[in-house]
């Protein structure tokens, strides 16, 4: 059976035995823990070696220091993907809002995350998942900021002609699912294909934008115009919410 790997990087010891030994009893996972305080430098050299899938990270409330770390792990190793966890005790639009920015995958406030949550979610993100959609689509006013952001920069990032390999037809149609909030696993069934060809797909969109992940490749897509996402005055999506725009190989989505 293969195994994924998933990496604890938290400064208190008691804590990373906590969550090892939440995910300890899953036969498809293989648990290693870290002390971030041993330095940035050691923890990338760490990150390097073990090429772990996740990384369990504390976002180190309230200094929010773990933030760049986070960053960091999700622009040097694509691959890994970063589950924030958090001890603020509050719900904090600003702290998500944050966590999103970062890249990270998930995010979980470890005073409300009951084990099966943890491990679901690990899981999840292991299958190349972003569970923090679900933290999104729940709070209006955190997608609204997220929508906000992308239009208030639009004068920034990419143009068409920064892009030496336009996307097929299919790409631009994958990215524009993955625009509306849809899991890799959701996409392949929509579309009736595997989710590792939908893997592989967004492997291909992100090396042809040069994108650090998939919220940069939609922010890029938005950028140039190739879709556009509306909401409602709640901060809700509507129905017709993604339009397709004129990409250099959009004109067919079969």
């Amino acid at each position: 059976m293969h195994k994924s790997i998933v990496m604890i990087i938290d400064g208190e010891p008691f804590f990373r035995a906590g969550v090892r030994q939440a995910l300890s009893q899953q036969d498809s996972l293989e648990i290693l823990e870290f002390d971030p305080e041993k330095g940035e430098r050691t923890t990338i050299e760490q990150l390097a070696t073990s090429s772990p899938d996740v990384v369990l990270l504390d976002i180190d409330y309230p200094t929010l220091r773990g933030l760049d770390l986070g960053r960091k792990i999700a622009r040097g190793f694509p691959a890994t993907k970063v589950v924030m966890l958090s001890s603020n005790p509050n719900d904090d639009d600003e702290e998500l809002f944050e966590v999103i920015k970062s890249g990270a995958a998930a995010y979980l406030r470890s005073k409300d995350c009951i084990p099966t949550e943890l491990i679901d979610t690990t899981k999840r993100a292991s299958r190349g998942e972003y569970p923090i959609n679900d933290s999104v689509s729940i709070r209006p006013k955190v997608a609204w900021r997220v929508l906000r952001q992308f239009q208030d920069i639009a004068a920034m990032g990419m143009t068409i002609e920064d892009i030496t390999t336009p996307l097929t037809s299919k790409e631009m149609q994958i990215l524009t699912y993955i625009a509306e909030g849809n899991t890799n696993k959701r996409i392949a069934s929509i579309l009736g294909i595997s989710e590792q060809t939908i893997k592989n797909h967004v492997s291909a969109i992100l090396r042809k934008l040069n994108a650090n992940d998939r919220a940069h490749a939609v922010f890029l897509a938005l950028r140039n115009g190739w879709i556009s996402i509306e909401v409602d005055n709640n901060g809700k999506y509507r129905g017709d919410r993604i339009s397709l725009g004129s990409h250099p190989d959009s004109s067919s989505l079969g």
